[in-house]
């Protein structure tokens, strides 16, 4: 076989592998990753591009290498949904950073993290002043989570006694010039309604890009060519 034949069947048989390791995997693989998983994903990674481009290389190796560290990976996470020691093992454990306003220094040495790093971290949760957090948590994925002190919280509509309207997910019922029966009737609008609704704004279906209804019943649209307004 040319190499450069090689090189293409090669290509294609370690993309094929390398989406039903992901797809075994889960979705998880492609959002927040712990630190096994990083490692596991690296080495798939390097294993199908040593063996695509070195054309030397026995393609079967390859191949069994994949498929024993993706298998792997999967019963790390089936093993850590079932047991928390072990998932405390692989993933560790959160750590608390500051407590009651008061930085822990010795957490902080533990998860080797300075204090412009912790400063940084905060700043993305848009908080300036350390003594305004009742905790703050190193998740054991890296992420910060903050509890403001209560006076520091931003006031609720529970917290001045005020009731509020329960909160709908706005469906989607129109895209890309087509109406989305099932959507539709989800949102409890006709065919007519929308229609009708299109009509009173000189659209139809195929000016739409993308219409949606939300929890209170109005009908929000988006067309193919909008028209920016320069400010």
């Amino acid at each position: 076989m040319p190499e450069y034949l090689d090189l293409i069947v090669r290509s294609f048989i370690f993309l094929f592998m390398l989406f039903i390791m992901t797809k075994l995997v889960g979705k998880k693989q492609l959002a927040e990753l712990s630190f096994f998983e990083y490692v596991s994903g690296i080495t798939i990674g390097s294993i199908a591009g040593e063996v695509i481009m070195g054309l030397e290389n026995n393609i079967l190796h390859g191949i069994t290498a994949i498929v024993i560290f993706g298998t792997t990976t999967y019963l790390v996470d089936v093993l850590s949904i079932k047991s928390k020691t072990f998932r405390d093992i692989i993933d560790g454990k959160a750590t608390v950073l500051i407590k009651d306003g008061k930085v822990l220094e010795e957490n902080m040495k533990k998860e080797k993290y300075s204090i412009d790093e912790l400063s940084s971290l905060l700043r993305e949760k848009n908080v300036f002043t350390f003594t305004d957090v009742e905790f703050a948590v190193l998740e054991p994925k890296g992420e910060l989570s903050v509890l403001l002190k209560k006076e520091k919280q931003a006031l609720t509509p529970k917290d001045i006694g005020l009731e509020t309207a329960t909160e709908k997910e706005t469906i989607t019922v129109l895209m890309d010039g087509s109406i989305l029966d099932k959507a539709l009737l989800e949102s409890g609008k006709s065919k007519a309604w929308l229609q009708e609704e299109m009509a009173k704004r000189g659209l139809s279906t195929k000016d739409v890009f993308m219409a949606q209804v939300d929890s209170n019943g109005c009908l929000h649209i988006d067309l193919y060519n909008d028209q920016l307004k320069d400010k």
